[in-house]
């Protein structure tokens, strides 16, 4: 048992600091005994030990199976893998090793988490110049309690009723019984609380929780847990009230909206973007590369809450680093003339797990809203020049001028391939398409005015996702996976998001509404800020118009005590309290696509079902008890009651239904 449940500390890594700037760096310890863990620095050593499984989400594929497949943001792409997320068939059972890695993994850290705070609130050494006071204690109890809090919150989402473990264990243990949904979470608010009354506001060591990290998800299990309608999670008639009350907290500082969206995922665009040179028509350039200072940028962004740590640094990183750069990319290295994958870092290693629903698409206001195009690449660069040089030349018949005749279309540099996304109202006949000098997919098409229309995005050219990119590796080597983008867990935007879902299920639609427009207020492109072309050449924009568009992007009561047609909400929500819970759905995705939040969230507004069907049409196998993912099979079968393995009926009791 103690493989699946508890991990004693003598066998993990030890993580030890040494910079203000990142606190977390691996160094295996082969030669140490528990006794390390008597002493201060062996107790600092073991804090800083507990922060490492929050890492696990960005370690590997779990991070979009688990979070974002099978929801209303996402389909398949053409090299899946872990498609049983998405679809819900019989391959998402008990046996997933996904499941089992994530029961053990934050089983693990919730141990390191027991004994740390055990064993720091026993230390009395009073000259100790990192424990020897109470508020020094307290301090890093405080990090603990919240960690055990943030593994143990992301347990009850995935599986509602599991073992609550508060006590160290360093010994073989069997007889876990599953506690109620509602014991979980009042442990976690408990510990929550403590974090919150303990921890600084700030810290000079990045990547430590802080008063306000423990805010922000105080406000958000108390949202999760007053969500529930049907499911029993112990919600109380407070929960909107605390929710709203600790998400104000946080908002009133010291964390701060980055006025524009584009600076928190500044890293994944071109130095200089957007007023890029490009070399002129037909001449080669220089390809676009990553510049690890904006990714820093990015990194360390005041908006940020709290983030699993990354750096360019192989042992710092460990063998897994952050890979979630490899999964939400398009097949950019076939069929696009002058661009291939083992030519640089920028463009990414196109692993195409999944790419954007029809649905998340078209819930943008794209000409207004600067986050679709902040959020989604439609734009790739030439990277190579073929050997020998396919790459198409001008002819008498299409070149600009004459002096073009004979060069190259597209130069390395140069713009190789577009993305059009416009709507199925709006086809884009194939003429015009083949007007463009470089390749181009329209999301519609048709080749006459009067021929049936035709979807050019495929599952292998889709629109790729830009916010989990990271054109840095800690290596050269074009096909090094370890990367050095933090992942980020919590951000201020989601804070304003929590709080307007607050104010608006007390009923207090006004309220809400002032934070989702400051919210749109950034999305908003600004006066003088540069647009993609897309918005007037297929948005209905206007060529030339540098005006912000914040008046338009104003959200009113009308989006949801109407059936307003750009929310697209499902036939079967009719009422205004309904319609709102939906409407916050699509504010999320407007504002967190892709960021690893969106099955928890359909979970808790009991909307999966409903939504999956509907949006994605890839979830053929879903049913309503997927809303809980199958007890690991390890996990029910060492479990012993009263000493025994447990029986058949009783193994069938342990697991989740429909599993």
């Amino acid at each position: 048992m103690k493989k699946y449940i508890i991990q004693a500390l003598t066998f993990c890594v030890v993580l030890c600091g040494v910079s203000c700037k990142k606190f977390i760096k691996e160094e295996l310890v082969s030669t140490l005994t528990f006794d390390h863990y008597e002493t201060d620095a062996g107790l600092e050593d073991l804090v800083r030990s507990a922060y490492a499984p929050v890492r696990w989400k960005f370690n590997n594929e779990q991070g979009y199976a688990l979070f974002n497949f099978g929801d209303d943001e996402f389909i398949l792409g053409d090299q899946f893998n872990r498609e049983h997320y998405n679809r819900y068939n019989q391959v998402l059972n008990a046996n997933e090793s996904f499941l089992n890695e994530l029961w053990t993994n934050n089983y693990d850290g919730i141990n390191r988490c027991n004994i740390g705070i055990e064993k720091i609130g026993a230390f009395s050494d009073g000259a100790s110049k990192l424990l020897g006071t109470y508020t020094l204690r307290t301090q890093r109890i405080g990090e603990l309690r919240f960690l055990r809090a943030y593994y143990y919150f992301m347990m009850v989402q995935q599986f509602g009723a599991i073992p609550l473990v508060q006590t160290s264990s360093l010994e073989i243990r069997t007889d876990f019984k599953r506690d109620p949904v509602a014991d979980i979470y009042k442990a976690i608010i408990a510990d929550l609380q403590y974090a919150k009354n303990t921890l600084a506001p700030t810290t000079a060591q990045m990547g430590r929780a802080t008063k306000g990290a423990a805010q922000h998800f105080l406000a958000k299990v108390y949202l999760t847990r007053g969500s529930a309608v049907t499911d029993q999670r112990g919600q109380q008639a407070t929960d909107m009230d605390s929710a709203a009350y600790y998400a104000d907290q946080v908002i009133a500082g010291p964390f701060i909206l980055e006025p524009d969206y584009m600076n928190l995922f500044m890293g994944v665009y071109p130095a200089g973007y957007p007023n890029v040179a490009t070399p002129a028509i037909g001449v080669d350039g220089a390809a676009p590369s990553g510049d690890y200072s904006r990714l820093q940028a990015s990194n360390n962004s005041k908006e940020v809450i709290f983030a699993a740590q990354f750096k360019n640094d192989l042992v710092y990183n460990g063998s897994s680093g952050n890979r979630m750069h490899e999964y939400f990319i398009m097949q950019y290295d076939l069929a696009i003339n002058g661009l291939t994958r083992n030519a640089d870092n920028f463009n990414g290693r196109p692993f195409r797990r999944l790419g954007p629903s029809d649905y998340a698409i078209d819930l943008f206001d794209r000409k207004n809203d600067s986050r679709f195009y902040k959020s989604f690449r439609t734009v790739y660069y030439g990277n190579t020049i073929p050997s020998p040089d396919s790459r198409p030349k001008f002819t008498t018949a299409d070149a600009p001028n004459p002096s073009l005749v004979g060069k190259v279309k597209t130069g390395v540099g140069d713009t190789a391939a577009l993305f059009i996304v416009n709507n199925r109202s709006n086809p884009i006949l194939s003429a015009d398409i083949a007007r463009f000098r470089y390749q181009v997919w329209a999301r519609y098409f048709r080749a006459t005015p009067t021929a049936p229309i035709q979807e050019g995005f495929t599952n292998s050219k889709y629109l790729t996702l830009v916010k989990h990119l990271d054109p840095v590796r800690v290596t050269n080597n074009f096909n090094e996976e370890v990367g050095v983008k933090n992942g980020i867990l919590a951000r201020l935007g989601e804070t304003y998001l929590i709080a307007a879902e607050a104010y608006g299920r007390k009923g207090d639609y006004t309220k809400a509404l002032t934070y989702i427009n400051k919210l749109r207020d950034r999305a908003a492109y600004r006066a003088g800020e540069f647009k993609n072309p897309q918005t007037w050449m297929f948005d209905g924009g206007t060529k030339g118009d540098v005006a912000s568009t914040a008046p338009a992007m104003q959200a009113t009561t009308a989006l949801f005590t109407t059936n307003a047609p750009s929310e697209n909400y499902p036939p079967t929500v009719t009422t205004t309290a309904d319609r709102f819970i939906h409407f916050i759905l699509n504010e999320r995705t407007r504002e967190l696509c892709g960021e690893l939040y969106r099955w928890e969230d359909l979970v808790r507004t009991e909307t999966l079902f409903l939504r999956a069907k509907l949006f994605n049409k890839d979830a053929t196998s879903i049913a309503a008890y997927h809303k809980l993912r199958p007890i690991p099979q390890f996990q029910i079968d060492l479990t012993t009651v009263d000493g025994k393995p447990m029986t058949s009926d009783q193994k069938k009791s342990y697991q989740n239904p429909g599993y």
